[in-house]
C-alpha cells in the first residue's frame, strides 16, 4: 500500500494534544512578513482529544484484542491504528466535556471490507455512527452535531467489520451556527445538500486549537505550532493553511452555514497582507493562525505566489460577506477598507504597463510564473499572459463591490465613482478588449508581446461570463455554448476544483439546466480519487462541498442577501424536472428564514426568527400580466437585469410571518 498525505493533526500530535477552547483573536502580518501579536487569551479547553494522530503511540486510547498500532499505511505522519477483521475488535477514547458545546468529529479511515463502524457515544448511549463501506483508499468520515453538556462522557470508537480497518488523524470542529435543511421533489438535491453541509463543516477549525504551522508535502512536520483562529480549510488538506482563491470560491457556502466569523477572519488576514512592500498583492496562503504566511508559497516579499484575479476576488467576496452577515467591520475596519482602496487604485496602477488600454486601466501579470505574478488562475497554461479574461472580469466585479461597500459606508460620491469605473471597464471590454469574434473566436487574453489569444483558456474563458463582464445577447450565449462544449469534451479540466466553477458560470447567466448538470457531475465524482493522490478523493477537496452549498442557495434558489439593508432578493432557477425546492434555517444577518420555490412562478418566504422585518424582492423571469401577494393582486412591475426581464414584487416580511408571491 502507498503512503498517503500528512495530516495536520498527526503533526500536531507530535507536539501537543488537540485542545479545544474558545476563540483567540488573529494578529495581522507586518509588511516584512513577521507578525504583530494581539490578544491570544482563550477560555479553558472545552474538550481535549489526546493523541489524535496516534504519533504518541497508544497514549489516550484503549485497545482490545485484534487491534494495535502500525506504521505500514499511515494517512499522515508515521503511525495509524488497525483493527483486524471479525467481531468485537475496538479502539476507543473517552473524554469529558468541561462545558456545553456542539461538535463534528472527523477521521480518515480505510477499510479492507464492509461493516466496520465509526461511533460516538455520550454517557454510554450511541448518538452518532457511520457504517463503513469497503474502501482501501483513505476517506474522511464525520459524525455531525454531537451536543455535549458539562460533565458528559464522550466515547469516540472505531469498531471492526468484515475486513481490516485503518484509522488516522482525528479532527474536532465546532458545529456550524446554522443547520440548513433542504427538501425537494428531487431526492438528488436533498442527498447532495445533506452530504455537502456535513462535509464542509468537517473542515472548520476550532479557535484556540494548538496546531502545526507550515506543513506541506515537503515539510511534513511543519515549523512549530500556533494558536488557530476561526478559519476553515480552503485548499489542499495536506497543508496547514487556507488559500485566497479557494476561500473566495468557498465563501458563499460558508455563509450558508453561518460561518461569518471564519469568513471575516480569513478575509481580514488577506487584506492585512496586501502591503505596499507586496505591491498591494495579498499573499496566496496563510496558516490557520491567520497571521503567518504559508511558507511553501511565500519565500520573501518579492518572491511569493500571486495571481491577479485573487486580489479583485477578495474585494468582491468582502462585499458578499458583508451582505450575508451584516457585519459592519467590512466597512469600518481600517485594514479591510485600506485593502479595498489599494486593490482598486494603486494595485491597478502598479500592474498596468505592458499593454496600452487607452483611458481604461487593466491590471496585468508578468507572464513569468506564479512567484512573479500571473494574470490568470490557469496555472496549467504556459502562455506568457499579460492580461487575462479572469483578471479583467474579476476587476470589473471588484469595482462593483467597491461601489456597494462605499454605499454601505455612507459615501455615495465614492460609490458613483466606482460605478462609473465598472461601466467604463465593461464597455471597453465589449467594444475593444474582447475583439469582434464569437464563440471560440472571442479574445480571452493578451500575451506580454501583445498577441491576442482566442480559443479555450479554462479559467480565463469561463470567468468572463461568470463575472458578467460580457454584454448580454447572442455573443454571450454563443460563448456559453462554447464553454459547455469544451468542458464536456477534451477541454475538461482534470482537477475537480476547476470544474466547481461551471455551475456558477451557468447559473449567473440563467442556464439552470446546464448549471444543474454540472452540479450533479461534481457530486457524482466525489468518491473518485483526486488527481493529486495525496489529497484523497475528490469529495475530500474542501472546495467541492462548500461550492455545492453555495450553488444550491445562490444558484438554484437565486438568493441574493442584503443583511445591512434588511433585505433579500430571490429568483427560482429550478431546472427541468425539479418541481419544488425548499430550504429551512437560512441565515441572513441576525435573521433565520425558510424559502420555497414551486417551479419558476411561485415563491414562499417565512421570516422564522429575528427582531427585524425584511424587504423581499421576489423576482420571476419574464413579463407577467398578474402578480399576487398572499392571493391579493399587486401592480405587476418589471425590470431588466443583465439582459433578462423580470416581474417582481417587494412585500415586507415581518418576524413570524409567511408571504407567498405568485405570477400568472
Amino acid at each position: 500500500m502507498t503512503r498517503s498525505r500528512l495530516s495536520l493533526l498527526s503533526a500536531c500530535a507530535l507536539l501537543v494534544p488537540l485542545t479545544l477552547g474558545a476563540g483567540a483573536s488573529a494578529a495581522a502580518p507586518t509588511e516584512s512578513g513577521s507578525t504583530r501579536t494581539t490578544a491570544t487569551a482563550h477560555a479553558p479547553a472545552l474538550l481535549t482529544v489526546v493523541n489524535p494522530g496516534f504519533e504518541q503511540g497508544s497514549g489516550g486510547w484503549q485497545f482490545t484484542h485484534g487491534t494495535g498500532l502500525a506504521t505500514n499505511y499511515p494517512h499522515g505522519g508515521t503511525k495509524l491504528i488497525y483493527l483486524d477483521s471479525g467481531a468485537g475488535n475496538k479502539v476507543s477514547q473517552t473524554v469529558t466535556a468541561s462545558a456545553q458545546g456542539t461538535y463534528d468529529i472527523s477521521a480518515w479511515i480505510a477499510t479492507g471490507g464492509a461493516n466496520g463502524a465509526y461511533v460516538a457515544s455520550v454517557n454510554g448511549t450511541v448518538i452518532a455512527s457511520r457504517t463503513l463501506p469497503s474502501a482501501s483508499n483513505y476517506r474522511r468520515y464525520t459524525l455531525s452535531r454531537i451536543t455535549l453538556a458539562r460533565g458528559d462522557k464522550l466515547e469516540i470508537a472505531f469498531e471492526s467489520g468484515d475486513g481490516w480497518v485503518n484509522a488516522d488523524d482525528l479532527m474536532v470542529s465546532p458545529s456550524s451556527p446554522a443547520d440548513p435543511r433542504v427538501s425537494s421533489s428531487d431526492p438528488k438535491i436533498v442527498e447532495m445538500f445533506d452530504w455537502s453541509k456535513r462535509k464542509a463543516n468537517s473542515w472548520v477549525q476550532l479557535p484556540g486549537t494548538q496546531g502545526p504551522l507550515n506543513v506541506d508535502e515537503g515539510n511534513t512536520s511543519g515549523s512549530g505550532t500556533g494558536t488557530y483562529a476561526a478559519s476553515y480549510w480552503a485548499g489542499y488538506a495536506n497543508r496547514s493553511g487556507y488559500y485566497s482563491r479557494d476561500m473566495a470560491h468557498q465563501l458563499a457556502g460558508a455563509g450558508v452555514l453561518g460561518l461569518s466569523a471564519e469568513n471575516r477572519t480569513m478575509l481580514r488576514s488577506f487584506a492585512a497582507s496586501a502591503t505596499e512592500e507586496h505591491k498591494y498583492y495579498p499573499v496566496w496562503a496563510l496558516n490557520f493562525d491567520a497571521k503567518t504566511y504559508l511558507s511553501i508559497d511565500y519565500r520573501s516579499p518579492t518572491s511569493f505566489v500571486r495571481e491577479v484575479p485573487a486580489t479583485f476576488e477578495l474585494v468582491q467576496k468582502a462585499d458578499e460577506a458583508y451582505r450575508w452577515s451584516g457585519d459592519s467591520a467590512y466597512v469600518n475596519d481600517p485594514a479591510m477598507w485600506d485593502f479595498y482602496r489599494h486593490a482598486t487604485n494603486e494595485f491597478v496602477d502598479l500592474h498596468d504597463g505592458l499593454k496600452d488600454n487607452g483611458t481604461v486601466k487593466v491590471a496585468e501579470g508578468t507572464g513569468q510564473g506564479i512567484f512573479q505574478g500571473t494574470a490568470s488562475y490557469n496555472e496549467q497554461s504556459d502562455e506568457p499572459l499579460a492580461e487575462a479574461g479572469d483578471a479583467i472580469g474579476s476587476q470589473y466585479q471588484a469595482y462593483l463591490a467597491m461601489a456597494s461597500l462605499a454605499r454601505g459606508k455612507g459615501n455615495p460620491t465614492l460609490a458613483a465613482t466606482y460605478g462609473k469605473k465598472a461601466r467604463d471597464l465593461k464597455a471597453y471590454f465589449n467594444s475593444t478588449w474582447s475583439g469582434t469574434g464569437s464563440g471560440g473566436n472571442m479574445v480571452r487574453g493578451y500575451t506580454t508581446d501583445g498577441r491576442a489569444l482566442t480559443g479555450w483558456g479554462k479559467e480565463n474563458s469561463w470567468f468572463m461570463p461568470m463575472k458578467q463582464i460580457i454584454d448580454p445577447g447572442a455573443r454571450r450565449e454563443a460563448y456559453l455554448d462554447y464553454i459547455d462544449q469544451q468542458a464536456s469534451g477534451s477541454g475538461k479540466p482534470s482537477n475537480i476544483e476547476a470544474i466547481t466553477y461551471l455551475p456558477d458560470t451557468f447559473f449567473k447567466n440563467n442556464r439552470s439546466d446546464t448549471a444543474w448538470k454540472w452540479m450533479k457531475y461534481v457530486y457524482d465524482q466525489k468518491d473518485i480519487q483526486h488527481v493529486n493522490t495525496k489529497q484523497g478523493t475528490n469529495g475530500d477537496y474542501p472546495e467541492v462541498s462548500f461550492t455545492l452549498l453555495g450553488q444550491t442557495v445562490e444558484g438554484l434558489m437565486g438568493v441574493v442577501p442584503n443583511a445591512p439593508a434588511r433585505a433579500l432578493t430571490t429568483q427560482s432557477r429550478l431546472p427541468s424536472g425539479m418541481d419544488w425546492l425548499k430550504i429551512d434555517d437560512l441565515r441572513i444577518g441576525a435573521g433565520t428564514f425558510s424559502l420555497r420555490h414551486d417551479g419558476t412562478t411561485k415563491s414562499t418566504l417565512t421570516n422564522a426568527s429575528g427582531a427585524s422585518a425584511y424587504t423581499w424582492e421576489a423576482r420571476f423571469p419574464g413579463t407577467h400580466s398578474t402578480i399576487k401577494v398572499d392571493g391579493v393582486p399587486w401592480r405587476a412591475r418589471t425590470k431588466v437585469v443583465d439582459g433578462t426581464t423580470y416581474t417582481y414584487a417587494t412585500p415586507t416580511v415581518a418576524p413570524g410571518r409567511t408571504v407567498t408571491v405568485q405570477v400568472g
